[in-house]
């Protein structure tokens, strides 16, 4: 194996490890978000992103990407939120094609019931992952990637 061959072997096992801490953590929250609020990783995500807005609301297209989705499955997502009473979508008034999505208080009140079950999970899931040797270097680096280090 050349140098370049090296090159491309290290970041495709260093995307493997991002791989498999991303789908224990993802499994894990799953599981818990479920059990205690009826929502998925995914559901979660998107009532996160929306209460962070200070009483803004987003795009249709920021939401598909603060969620990793296509925008056909945010379509999707978002009809099953609004069905649930726990988001809306308000037509621009600028631009009659855009449409905003904003958090409703059950979305709200649902987020805030959720939330520390997930916190905890994740914290659990982080400290399990950093007793794997293969996770544990990720592990380590992820305040440093949060503080901008």
């Amino acid at each position: 194996m050349g140098i370049k061959d090296d090159a491309v072997e290290v970041r495709a096992q260093g995307w493997r490890t991002l791989a498999a801490l991303h789908g224990l953590i993802e499994g894990e929250l799953e599981r818990a978000l479920q059990a205690e609020s009826q929502l998925s990783v995914v559901e979660y995500t998107v009532l996160d992103a929306l209460s962070r807005q200070d009483g803004w609301h987003m795009r249709m297209q920021q939401l598909a990407r603060a969620t990793a989705l296509s925008p056909s499955a945010t379509t999707r997502l978002v009809n099953r939120l609004e069905d649930r009473g726990l988001l809306t979508r308000i037509l621009c008034a600028d631009d009659r094609r855009g449409i905003y999505t904003e958090l409703t208080p059950a979305g709200s009140a649902l987020l805030d019931a959720a939330r520390p079950a997930h916190d905890a999970t994740l914290e659990r899931a982080l400290d399990q992952a950093g007793q794997v040797p293969e996770l544990a270097e990720l592990v380590r680096a992820l305040p440093r990637l949060h503080a901008g280090v």
